[in-house]
């Protein structure tokens, strides 16, 4: 069947959110038209990745480099996550999602950092899905971060230099404690990870879907996951 799910599913799925802008132009719409629709994607995705059993949801919805877009565009991306933080507050309360978030959000207005900080303590004592919600986030700021933790450390004594590792590193990320990746979906048809978990992603699959992301609906994602049971991972192996 089209909409069959496979029976291997990854643990940990990654999503770049990408075309709201391509989506709305299309259309004659203002760009911001586009990112409300991918919004309102989001919520529907992520249920639906919840009801299927993905263990670990990451999205990425807004990265350090979208800061440079206009500021019109982005005031209106302020003003729809603020908009999609109150709803989450208001209506996943029956939803058991975890939602976490990943980048540097102090960079956010105070009330934005309010709604994150709430939402985080709200959905905290959950056992359901895991939702990273990446936002201010870019894979080498990441790391950025995470070097200059471990210096620290090192500096205070508490860590020598030759006993750093690759599990060192990951813990000092903004994903610690959760698995790698398996499966990153871009959907929009662009082939590029867009400084999107740099570290976490170096033995995931790509599935890239020429869609746009306010039109990736259950079925599009139910086909990237058969494509991904049907890879052969072998992780540098033969």
């Amino acid at each position: 069947m089209k909409d069959e799910l496979p029976q291997l599913l990854p643990a940990h799925l990654g999503i770049i959110m990408d075309g709201n802008g391509r989506w709305a132009k299309r259309r004659g719409l203002p760009r911001s038209a586009g990112h409300a629709a991918g919004a309102a994607n989001f919520k529907k995705i992520t249920r639906y990745c919840s009801k299927i059993g993905i263990r670990y949801l990451t999205v990425y919805a807004f990265s350090t480099e979208n800061w440079t877009r206009p500021a019109e565009e982005v005031s209106a991306l302020m003003t729809l996550f603020r908009k999609y933080l109150e709803e989450a507050l208001r209506d996943f309360r029956d939803d058991d999602i975890v939602v976490r978030f990943l980048g540097d959000t102090a960079a956010f207005p105070p009330e934005l950092q309010t709604l994150i900080r709430e939402t985080e303590e709200i959905s905290a004592a959950r056992t359901g899905m895991v939702l990273n919600i990446a936002m201010n986030y870019g894979g080498r700021a990441e790391l950025v971060r995470a070097v200059r933790s471990i210096a620290e450390r090192v500096r205070a004594g508490e860590l020598a230099p030759d006993a750093i590792t690759e599990e060192t590193v990951s813990s000092a990320l903004y994903t610690a404690g959760q698995p790698d990746p398996d499966l990153i979906i871009r959907p929009s048809g662009e082939h590029r990870t867009s400084n999107f978990l740099l570290w976490q992603s170096a033995y995931a699959e790509y599935v890239i879907m020429d869609v746009l992301w306010p039109d990736f609906g259950p079925d599009d994602l139910n086909a990237a996951l058969r494509e991904y049971a049907n890879r052969s991972r072998r992780f540098g192996g033969v």
